[in-house]
C-alpha cells in the first residue's frame, strides 16, 4: 500500500515588545532566574491582567502579511492544565474567537510552488521554565521552576494541514520566519526560543480524504531539525502500519543526537483543558480604522521582493532569494546599485559573500559598490579588491582611500605596458617561437612574466590584448 504524508504545523512566535503581554515586566532574554517576574505572572490570587496594546498591534500586522482576516471581535479564554511552571493552573490563550482567520503562505519546492492555508493566529501568554538539577534521563536531583518567561507574548499560527513532504514544512517555516523578521514582531532567534515550532504529523492510504491518526512532534529548535524529525516520523508511521500496528494520538519529543522521536505523553483533546471565557479580560474590539491605519506599515515581504529584485536587476533567484532574506541585506543591495548601476550581478555576489559582515553593520554601500566599480572598470584586480574589503573591515578606512595607499591599482594603459611586453618577449625567445609554431597554451606563461615584472599591477586582460597582437 502506498501512503501519503499529512502535515500541519504550529508554530509559537515571541513579540519583540519590551513589556510582556498582561504586565510591566521585562522581555529581556539572559536575565537571572526569576528576575523579570512580579505578582501578576507569578500568578498571585487577585492579581488583574492588562493586556499590552503592542502585541495586539504586532499580531495584526502578521494578520495581514500572511493574507488573514481580522476578527473585529475577539475573546481570550482560560486554557486549564496542571504543571509546576504555570503557577495559576490556567494560561490565557484565546479558543473559539482568535484574533485572526483564513490565511496563507506561498511555498516554492523542487520549482514548484504551492499554497498552504494558515487556519487561525491568536494571541496568548507563554509559561514558565523547568530547570532539572541532574541527569533527567537517569533521574534528577530536583526541578526549579524559573517564571522570567511566565506572561511573555505569543502568537500561536496554525497553518491547514496542507503539507505532503518534510521539504514542505521546511520551506512553509522558513518563509513564515522571514515574514516575521521583516515585519519586526518577532526575532525570530530559534535557539532563544523566540521562534518554536510543533509539527502535527500523520499518514494515510494515498487517495484517501479522511486523515489519519496524528503524533505532535515537539522540541525542534532548528530548520533542519523540524524536516529531520518529520521524515523520521513518517518513515516510523509506515512501518508501524505495515507491520500490522496502529498509530495512537500522542506528543513525541524529538531527539536531534540519535535522530528519533520519542513518546512523552498520550495527546490531550480540546476538552482536556476545559476552556472558557477569562473574566479578568473584556472582549477584545479592533476598529476597522486602526487596521487600515497598520496596513499601510506592511513593507515589501521576501516573496514579491524575490520577484522584483530578479526582474529589475536581471541577478539570479538564487541570489535574489539569499538578498530577500534578510531586509537590511536586501536594502544594503539597492542601496549599493544605486551608487553604482552598471553591475548588478557582480553587487549581489559581493553582497552574498560579504553577508555577515554586511549584517553586523561593518560595511557601507559606499565599500561594495566602489569594489565592484573599480574592478567593472579594471582599475583594481579581483584579488586586489577583495583584499581591499578586508582592510576595510579591518581599519574602517574608506575603499579608495586605501587602494592609493596600498598601491593595488591595476597598469591598463597599453602604452606604458608595450615595454614591458617588450621585455618579456625580448627574454623568452624560445618560448616566442614555440607559441608562433602552434603552442598557444604559452600565452599564460607570458602573461605571468608581464605580472612578475610589473609586481601584480598590471591588467591581466589588457595584457593579454597586447600579447596576442605582438604575438601573432
Amino acid at each position: 500500500m502506498e501512503f501519503e504524508a499529512v502535515i500541519g504545523l504550529e508554530v509559537h512566535a515571541q513579540l519583540s515588545t519590551r513589556s510582556k503581554i498582561f504586565c510591566a515586566c521585562s522581555t529581556k532574554f539572559g536575565a537571572g532566574p526569576n528576575e523579570n517576574m512580579c505578582h501578576i505572572c507569578s500568578g498571585v490570587p487577585g492579581t488583574l491582567p492588562v493586556l499590552n496594546r503592542k502585541v495586539v498591534e504586532y499580531t495584526i500586522r502578521t494578520a495581514l502579511a500572511t493574507s488573514c482576516t481580522v476578527q473585529r471581535r475577539s475573546i481570550f479564554a482560560r486554557k486549564n492544565y496542571f504543571y509546576p511552571d504555570l503557577p495559576k493552573g490556567y494560561q490565557i490563550s484565546q479558543y473559539e474567537l482568535p484574533i485572526a482567520k483564513s490565511g496563507h503562505i506561498d511555498i516554492e519546492v523542487g520549482g514548484r510552488e504551492k499554497r498552504i492555508g494558515i487556519n487561525r493566529i491568536h494571541i496568548e501568554e507563554d509559561a514558565g521554565k523547568l530547570v532539572h538539577e541532574g541527569d533527567q534521563l537517569s533521574g534528577a536531583q530536583a526541578s526549579l521552576v524559573d517564571l522570567n518567561r511566565s506572561g511573555m507574548p505569543l502568537m500561536e499560527i496554525v497553518s491547514e494541514p496542507d503539507m505532503r513532504a518534510p521539504e514542505e514544512a521546511s520551506a512553509y517555516l522558513r518563509n513564515l520566519h522571514d515574514v516575521l523578521v521583516y515585519l519586526d514582531v518577532c526575532d525570530g532567534n530559534m535557539e532563544e526560543g523566540s521562534f518554536r515550532c510543533d509539527a502535527n504529523v500523520s499518514i494515510r492510504p494515498k487517495g484517501q480524504e479522511k486523515l489519519g491518526t496524528k503524533a505532535e512532534l515537539k522540541n525542534m529548535n532548528s530548520f533542519r531539525n523540524v524536516e529531520r524529525a518529520v521524515e523520521y516520523e513518517i518513515r516510523r508511521q509506515i512501518e508501524l502500519v505495515e507491520d500490522g500496528g496502529k498509530v495512537v494520538q500522542e506528543t513525541r519529543l524529538w531527539d536531534a543526537e540519535a535522530g528519533v522521536t520519542m513518546s512523552m505523553r498520550r495527546k490531550e483533546e480540546a476538552h482536556d483543558y476545559r476552556y472558557f471565557p477569562n473574566p479578568d479580560l473584556l472582549p477584545l474590539v479592533v476598529e476597522d480604522s486602526w487596521v487600515e491605519e497598520l496596513r499601510g506599515t506592511i513593507p515589501e515581504l521576501p516573496g514579491p521582493k524575490i520577484n522584483r529584485l530578479t526582474e529589475q536587476y536581471g541577478i539570479p533567484k538564487y541570489d535574489a532569494g539569499i538578498l530577500a532574506s534578510s531586509r537590511k541585506l536586501a536594502d544594503f543591495f539597492e542601496a549599493s546599485v544605486a551608487i553604482f548601476n552598471e553591475a548588478p550581478k557582480t553587487t549581489a555576489n559581493e553582497c552574498v559573500q560579504w553577508k555577515e559582515a554586511i549584517l553586523d553593520g561593518k560595511l557601507s554601500p559606499e565599500t561594495i559598490a566602489h569594489a565592484v566599480e573599480d574592478r567593472e572598470k579594471g582599475t583594481i584586480s579581483a584579488t586586489a579588491s577583495k583584499k581591499l574589503v578586508a582592510a576595510v573591515l579591518e581599519t574602517g578606512k574608506p575603499f579608495r582611500s586605501l587602494r592609493d595607499e596600498k598601491g593595488l591599482t591595476q597598469l591598463s594603459d597599453t602604452s606604458a605596458l608595450d615595454a614591458i611586453v617588450d621585455q618579456v618577449l625580448a627574454a623568452s625567445p624560445k618560448e616566442v617561437e614555440s607559441y608562433r609554431g602552434g603552442k598557444t597554451g604559452l600565452l599564460s606563461f607570458f602573461v605571468g612574466q608581464v605580472m612578475k615584472e610589473s609586481r601584480g599591477k598590471a591588467n591581466p586582460k589588457i595584457v593579454q590584448e597586447v600579447l596576442k597582437k605582438k604575438l601573432e
